[in-house]
């Protein structure tokens, strides 16, 4: 990867004004070129040389007073999936940052091409286009699945086409690296990313399944043969949902010219269970590029919609769906235990977070491949006062965090953080323990209070882990 430029801690916090900025402006020496995209979670900028554009870009996130605070865990996700990702030519080169506790952005390689939704403005596309265009978006990621990343927001304006053709996956916001402790996993409890080609299992909270994407990509080759996606645009949870239970409408019944191989490949994708679609995107570049080798099920010759006994039966089993396992990592780094840190927020007792930062350097000191996911529980965002922001209040106590564990030195692939909404405290630490495959938790003491006994005692009696309580030294 290209040499990062990390803004310095020490500089005061500043929040960016994301919709005052303007080409011409600076930030951190970057100079703001054109206008590219300015969207509900971030603005992106051209940035510009005394010869005219760069070729980069700058993201800068939305953190301002009104704003969600999936905006700052975006922002953190994808600086940390772009800097785990070894350069290529599906995705962009992350270049330089600026942390989110003082100057927040990303500034990354500019991507010249077309973005895949001026393709989906003129479908219905011929069968040899969709194929073309279907074949290297597949083909991208598999490169990210080897590298055992998911995107989870595959969708027409995250996807660009080179000149060359290579597709180029763009906006990792959203992303899961089966390396590194899920930023998203338990921090946000609806499902989150574009619903239109939302995985069911995604639905279900599953975020770590590479076949999550390809249901993605099925959703976008639909598209391109019919003109409209497989399942309309769902505005609530309940209509989202129907796809656990409902097939699409075959593809052959809205455009007949749709050749039968096609419409397998497409309907093999959109399999609500992960088991029975395909097991890699390889696989399915591969029969877009050879359609005459593409094995014809019953999905090619699909022209009715499903019967009322038929969707009665599977309405049932979707009350009781069972996401698939996902599969293991490509890569086997080696066993890396994560240790979670459960700090409470403040007002925080110092001798209390002195004693977990000396107990944590015990564990450090016993396991050097350890990493470490510091977290902190905060009642949900619809309890904030007036004067306080959900993206405020989350980078407030990402501040606290990291200097909290300032002292312990350790690199940035060996710690996370994490500030978790939820009203009961113990079980959303106890979630993040088992989706997270924690191996050991330390927590504080009990206080007096009959509030933080409960909590310590719940934590110690459910969490799938050992559990360390911590006092300080007296």
């Amino acid at each position: 990867m290209s040499a990062t430029h990390e803004v310095s801690s020490v500089r005061r916090a500043r929040a960016i004004a994301v919709d005052s900025l303007e080409p011409g402006m600076e930030i951190d020496g970057f100079l703001l070129g054109d206008l590219v995209h300015r969207g509900s979670m971030a603005s992106i900028f051209r940035l510009a040389g005394s010869d005219g554009p760069l070729p980069l870009i700058i993201k800068i996130p939305r953190l301002g007073a009104g704003e969600r605070a999936v905006n700052v865990i975006a922002f953190e996700v994808c600086r940390m999936v772009l800097g785990a990702l070894a350069q290529g030519p599906h995705y962009p080169t992350l270049v330089a940052y600026g942390d989110v506790e003082t100057t927040p952005y990303l500034v990354i390689s500019w991507i010249e091409g077309v973005r895949l939704d001026d393709s989906i403005r003129r479908a219905p596309l011929p069968a040899e286009e969709i194929a073309r265009l279907g074949s290297a978006l597949a083909l991208a990621l598999h490169e990210i699945h080897r590298q055992d990343v998911v995107h989870l927001d595959v969708k027409p304006t995250n996807v660009l086409y080179r000149p060359s053709g290579d597709a180029v996956l763009v906006d990792f916001g959203l992303a899961h690296h089966a390396h590194y402790p899920d930023l998203l996993a338990e921090e946000l409890r609806m499902p989150v990313g574009n619903w239109v080609y939302m995985a069911p299992e995604q639905i279900l909270g599953v975020r770590g399944d590479p076949r999550s994407d390809l249901y993605a990509l099925g959703a976008i080759l639909y598209q391109l043969a019919t003109g409209r996606p497989p399942f309309g645009h769902p505005r609530t949870v309940r209509q989202l949902r129907r796809r656990l239970y409902r097939a699409p409408v075959a593809p052959r019944a809205l455009v007949a010219g749709i050749p039968p191989w096609l419409q397998e490949i497409i309907l093999r994708c959109l399999e609500a269970d992960a088991r029975e679609r395909y097991g890699r995107a390889a696989d399915v570049a591969f029969d877009l590029a050879h359609p005459g080798q593409v094995l014809l099920t019953t999905r090619a010759a699909r022209t009715r919609p499903d019967g009322w006994t038929v969707l009665a039966r599977r309405w049932l089993a979707a009350r009781a769906f069972q996401p698939a396992p996902v599969p293991p990592p490509s890569r086997r780094v080696g066993p890396a235990p994560i240790v979670l840190v459960a700090l409470a927020p403040p007002p925080s007792d110092e001798s209390m977070l002195e004693a977990m930062r000396d107990a944590t350097r015990q564990v450090i000191a016993a396991d050097d491949r350890c990493r470490i996911a510091g977290v902190t529980v905060v009642p949900p965002a619809a309890t904030l006062g007036a004067a306080e922001t959900a993206t405020g209040r989350h980078i407030k106590h990402l501040v606290g965090l990291r200097a909290w564990a300032k002292a312990l030195e350790l690199s940035d692939e060996r710690i996370t953080f994490h500030v978790l909404e939820s009203e009961k405290p113990a079980a959303a630490l106890v979630d993040y323990a088992r989706m997270n495959d924690v191996e050991q938790m330390l927590v504080g003491a009990p206080r007096s209070t009959r509030l933080f006994r409960s909590v310590a005692s719940q934590i110690v009696a459910e969490a799938p882990c050992n559990v360390t309580v911590v006092r300080p030294r007296t």
